[in-house]
């Protein structure tokens, strides 16, 4: 345990380091200011108070990716998510479009135009799901929203739209000036505030007799088990062994030596979850300015979560992104012509062609293998709901699904990036095993 903790004192001896985690918990501290900051025309307590009374569902999702800002409807109730679906939909697009696929090529002129591209659309995406989040307020009834009317629904736009905007913006700054990935963190910090509300409501259960204690127990050993895979599965790597030769230039030998080449498990990390939530939630909020009747039950039916079809959409799709993003990130062809251009081989395989068909048979295994277990984590939450009978969704997603997926991975990647800038500044980071007390290899 002394460990980590010297290593957090660490971080902060660097001032470049210091500065960059100092910023970061000030811009999420604001993110969690602007979550109690209400949106005009609405009685938020009355809403949070009726839509606890009614269970939770998609809406509890949602909320829990807003950190409450969607059941009390304040500004940032829309949350980070459209800002992530108009980056899924550009990223879809990019392989079909040539001319978004030139700008990718273009290095990074060609990505800013792309993140430009991408605000323009989380802006209209906005603009749509504020006119459906307004008209779903309407119909709670005159004790929610006073004064319905167009003037109201205008109001929710320009409310809705620019609290996302700040949040987007928010994240940009974060993962430019900060540690971390800026949007994943203020995902991470939404989830980490129901913390404290899902304890605290787990004892209430307890003590009113609503849940057993083997239930709970239940509960925790799911969550600590969720954890576990989840930094197995996250860390976990396929170890290829490559034989590069030996190379004699002058006097001196390069080479001749054994490595291996890490193919990682789960190579979308988190994203794969984010991306199908995210994609769910966008029809979901399309329903809301649906009429009541068929149409509505048939949208509730594939996008309400807790529904049969949500859950089969939601593992699909999980699948999917994970493929989706592991074709990104990972070349098998690229890599295979690299390893032929310094004269690698992977044992027992010949270069070229084979190399890239045996790197992508191995990578398409271990990814399915990866989203499988992604997928049945994330509808873990429907199990407890229905199996153990919890039916509080507060706890349900926090001790088991999607929110423990996200926040070990994010919390991960975060220490990983600190534990680079440590190791460059010739610190010790989180994983040393030297036993020892962590330390400065120089003076600094």
């Amino acid at each position: 345990m002394a460990e980590p903790l010297e290593a957090f004192k660490n971080a902060f001896k660097i001032p470049e380091l210091k500065s960059r985690i100092i910023f970061t918990l000030v811009m999420l501290g604001l993110y969690r200011l602007g979550c109690h900051v209400p949106t005009p025309g609405v009685d938020g307590g009355a809403l949070a108070e009726k839509i606890r009374g009614g269970g939770g569902g998609l809406l509890g999702l949602y909320d829990l990716f807003t950190g409450g800002a969607m059941t009390n409807a304040t500004v940032f109730a829309l949350g980070i998510m459209p800002y992530i679906t108009a980056s899924i939909v550009l990223s879809l697009l990019i392989p079909v479009i040539p001319s978004l696929e030139r700008l990718q090529k273009m290095g990074q002129e060609g990505q800013k135009k792309i993140t430009e591209y991408t605000r323009y659309g989380t802006i209209g995406l906005c603009m749509f799901q504020a006119v459906g989040i307004g008209i779903w307020l309407q119909r709670q009834g005159a004790e929610i929203v006073p004064n319905p009317g167009i003037g109201f629904l205008l109001l929710c736009v320009v409310s809705f739209t620019t609290g996302t905007a700040f949040i987007m913006w928010q994240g940009e700054q974060i993962s430019e000036h900060g540690v971390g990935n800026g949007m994943s963190l203020i995902i991470f910090t939404s989830i980490v505030s129901s913390m404290p509300s899902a304890v605290i409501t787990l004892f209430q259960m307890l003590r009113n007799d609503q849940m057993t204690i083997l239930t709970a127990l239940i509960l925790m050993f799911l969550m600590v088990a969720v954890v576990a895979g989840a930094i197995l599965v996250t860390t976990g790597q396929r170890r290829i062994p490559v034989q590069y030769p030996r190379q004699v230039k002058g006097r001196r030998v390069s080479g001749g030596q054994r490595t291996y080449l890490p193919l990682r498990v789960n190579q979308a990390g988190v994203i794969p979850i984010i991306f199908a939530s995210s994609i769910l939630m966008l029809p979901a909020m399309m329903s809301n300015a649906l009429p009541v009747g068929k149409i509505q039950q048939i949208f509730n039916f594939f996008f309400d979560n807790g529904r049969m079809g949500y859950d089969i959409l939601y593992a699909l799709l999980i699948i999917f992104f994970s493929f989706f993003y592991t074709a990104i990130t990972f070349n098998p062809v690229e890599m295979a012509e690299n390893m032929k251009k310094y004269g690698g081989v992977i044992v027992g395989v010949r270069p070229g062609k084979a190399t890239a068909d045996y790197l992508n048979r191995v990578m398409t295994r271990i990814t399915l293998a990866g989203s499988i277990f992604l997928a049945v984590v994330a509808l873990l939450p429907t199990v407890i709901f229905n199996v153990l009978d919890v039916n509080d969704w507060n706890i349900v997603h926090f001790f088991g699904g999607t929110s423990l997926l996200i926040l070990v991975g994010v919390a991960l990647d975060t220490i990983k990036q600190i534990e680079q800038h440590l190791i460059m500044r010739h610190y010790d980071g989180f994983s040393t095993k030297g036993g020892g007390r962590i330390r400065a290899r120089r003076g600094f």
